[in-house]
C-alpha cells in the first residue's frame, strides 16, 4: 500500500519525534511512504535546496499515485491542508491526526467528507492504534469513491 504522509516543515517541527514515529509504523505495516524523509530531523536542509516547482511537482505526483493520505495536523500548514484537499478531490482516503489539546483549522475539524477521518491522540500508543486501524479501511474507502465518484461536498 502506497501511503503518503503529509506533515509540517516550514511551519514548525516540534512534532518531529511523531512524524517518525508515524513514519516507522506506516513502513513497518509494509507500506510505501514516498515522503518518509520528511520525518527526518534534517529534512530542511534538503527541502531547502529543491526548487518551489519541483516540490509541487514531485508532491502533487505523489499525491497522485497514492492509495491514501495520512496527515499530522498538530502544526498548522499550508502546504498539508493543500494536500488533503487535493487527495480528497482525487478521491483517497485521508486520515488526520493530532495532540489533543492543539488547535486545530476549523476546516479540518469540521470536514465531513466521507473519505476523511479526524481523531485527536493522547500518547504514542493511541497514534498507532489509529493508524493501524486506519490502514484496512484503506481500501474498502477507495472502493467506496470509484462507485460514487467523490469529489469534495
Amino acid at each position: 500500500m502506497n501511503i503518503y504522509f503529509s506533515c509540517s516543515i516550514t511551519g514548525g517541527r516540534a512534532d518531529q519525534a511523531v512524524y517518525r514515529l508515524i513514519s516507522d509504523t506506516l513502513t513497518t505495516q509494509g507500506c510505501q511512504v514516498p515522503t518518509a524523509h520528511l520525518a527526518n530531523a534534517d529534512v530542511m536542509k534538503y527541502e531547502t535546496a529543491i526548487a518551489p516547482d519541483e516540490v509541487y511537482r514531485r508532491d502533487t505526483a505523489w499525491v497522485e499515485g497514492c492509495d491514501a493520505l495520512i496527515a499530522e495536523v498538530s502544526t498548522p500548514s499550508h502546504g498539508v491542508g493543500y494536500e488533503i484537499a487535493l487527495a480528497l478531490c482525487l478521491g483517497k482516503p485521508v486520515l488526520c491526526l493530532y495532540r489533543q489539546g492543539r488547535a486545530v483549522s476549523k476546516m479540518i475539524l469540521g470536514n465531513r467528507h466521507p473519505l476523511m477521518r479526524v481523531h485527536a491522540y493522547q500518547e504514542d500508543q493511541e497514534l498507532i492504534n489509529l493508524l493501524l486501524g486506519f490502514l484496512p479501511q484503506v481500501n474498502v474507502m477507495g472502493d467506496l469513491s470509484s462507485q460514487s465518484g467523490d469529489l469534495i461536498q
